[in-house]
């Protein structure tokens, strides 16, 4: 056992009191991170502009600022680009992170030396949380590998610009450097495939002991590796593998094909990064959710997600909220962002501490008929099928077909399966079924006759990273949409389909 692994195990107890004493008292620590971002928000033109100077509490505060998603927020963002000073927080931003969104193309997230830390400190709670849990740290002797983006900036208005993951590079501890795979050079290619590729060669003949990334592009990963080199499993290249750290989409569709390509279970441990901050992360093995981070430099909001599209709906703060109601997330920052609509939505698992679990995105839900499907239902309902019928599912995606006078309307599954099943009627009836029992509304319209029974179409092996090579999304931070209301996605998967099952 190496010096940095002794050392672990007592910074782990002492970094989980902390984290034990700012979680007891959620909505304390939030009135805190109010009371300092008023502070300093005051001090800026946007600041000035809305009176953060006369805001005394969140009532107040939600009288002050209105809500914004990016495109409202984008003039502010321009005059931090044009090169002004204390426009959103005081000074300008350390970077721009950029984003991809789907309505406002490109996004520029500010962070400053004030959020930096958010990102950094929270990576560490995360696994010292894990170390305090488990007591285990053989893994910190090995050698660690990251998926992210290019480090490579460039520069906006004078700022350095890049994906957040390749903005972090930058601040790795330097404890972990010596540790951290791949190489810099190798971080720097651009091309998702033929990183994939040479990261692959660097760290075959490695002792990888942790392995983080968004579960879909770990995967790839893990194929190419095995393929590489001629074995079965990743256990029998990387015996010594025992964390895998994963975030950025729900981990449950994947983890049989994980569990299958690893070669049998590893310990996993769930985060929940974003460029507006690190919203939340897994503090244990044994509670359900993901420990909401109300003492880092941000101050949450949710609205009730049956209010979402009011003018004016309930901004409720971490002490109004209640167990299993789905909220959307809004998020006020140290980097400047006020009011800001994440897009994502939540429900609560836990008050005290604040646990959350993330159930979709605002902009991604299925309501074209007055369903009002979520993420977590469509994930639920496949998770059921795949225990029920032993199905592996590699990727799907959800989609509305409307009636023509002949048929009627219905829901479409298109489903990337590495083991189908026998029958595909029989795989759509019980899935109809498990959707029907996870949402009243479309219940109704099943029973009503509104809808027709939903329909699956098999995706080829390999279809939709196809898909998203055809639409410049591979690799990096992109997901496929689990579902929407419209037909976009489902109608360029049709030249990867293959031939219907019976």
């Amino acid at each position: 056992m190496s010096l940095k692994s002794l050392l672990a195990r007592p910074f782990a107890a002492w970094e989980a009191a902390q984290i034990r004493r700012w979680s007891a008292d959620p909505g304390g620590s939030q009135r805190r991170v109010l009371e300092q971002l008023l502070r300093k928000g005051s001090q800026t033109h946007f600041g000035r502009e809305h009176r953060l100077d006369q805001v005394r509490d969140a009532a107040g505060f939600r009288q002050a600022i209105p809500l914004k998603d990016y495109e409202q927020f984008k003039p502010w963002i321009e005059r931090v680009k044009s090169g002004e000073s204390d426009v959103l927080w005081p000074g300008k931003p350390a970077y721009f992170a950029k984003t991809s969104g789907t309505t406002s193309g490109t996004k520029y997230i500010p962070l400053t030396p004030d959020s930096i830390p958010n990102h950094i400190n929270t990576a560490r709670a995360a696994l010292t949380s894990y170390i305090h849990s488990t007591g285990r740290t053989a893994f910190v002797d090995g050698k660690m590998i990251f998926l992210q983006g290019s480090p490579v900036l460039t520069r906006t208005g004078g700022i350095p610009t890049g994906r957040l993951s390749g903005l972090v590079y930058h601040h790795v501890p330097a404890y972990l450097l010596r540790n951290r795979m791949p190489t810099y050079e190798t971080n720097c290619i651009e091309d998702w495939e033929e990183k994939i590729d040479a990261i692959c060669r660097e760290t075959s003949r490695e002792r990888m002991t942790l392995i983080s990334g968004i579960p879909p592009w770990v995967i790839m990963y893990f194929e190419r590796l095995l393929a590489l080199n001629k074995v079965e499993t990743i256990r029998d290249l990387f015996p010594d593998f025992s964390l895998f750290v994963h975030g950025g989409v729900n981990f449950q569709p994947y983890a049989a094909r994980l569990q299958e390509l690893i070669g049998g279970p590893v310990d996993t441990l769930e985060t929940y990064p974003a460029s507006e901050g690190f919203i939340a992360f897994q503090d244990s093995l044994d509670a359900e959710g993901l420990l909401l981070n109300v003492a880092s430099g941000i101050w949450f909001e949710f609205i009730p997600m049956d209010h979402y599209q009011e003018p004016n709906p309930p901004r409720l703060t971490v002490e109004e909220v209640e167990i299993g109601v789905q909220y959307a997330l809004i998020v006020n920052n140290n980097a400047g962002l006020w009011g800001y609509r994440l897009g994502d939505t939540i429900r609560f698992t836990s008050l005290r501490p604040a646990r959350i679990v993330v159930t979709g995105r605002t902009a991604h839900f299925l309501s074209a008929f007055g369903e009002h499907v979520i993420a977590e239902e469509v994930e639920g309902a496949m998770q059921m099928l795949r225990e029920q019928l032993g199905l592996e599912v590699v990727e799907f995606t959800v989609a509305p077909r409307m009636g023509n006078g002949q048929t009627m309307p219905r829901h479409e599954w298109y489903v990337e399966f590495s083991r189908p099943p026998v029958s595909l009627s029989k795989a759509a009836g019980l899935l109809d079924t498990a959707m029907q029992a996870r949402n009243t509304y479309y219940k109704d319209l099943i029973t009503g006759s509104i809808l027709a029974p939903l329909a699956i179409f098999p995706v080829r092996p390999g279809g939709f990273r196809d898909y998203q090579r055809s639409v410049g999304k591979l690799g990096g931070q992109n997901k496929v949409a689990r579902l929407a209301n419209n037909r976009n996605i489902a109608d360029a998967l049709q030249p990867y389909l293959e031939a219907t099952l019976t």
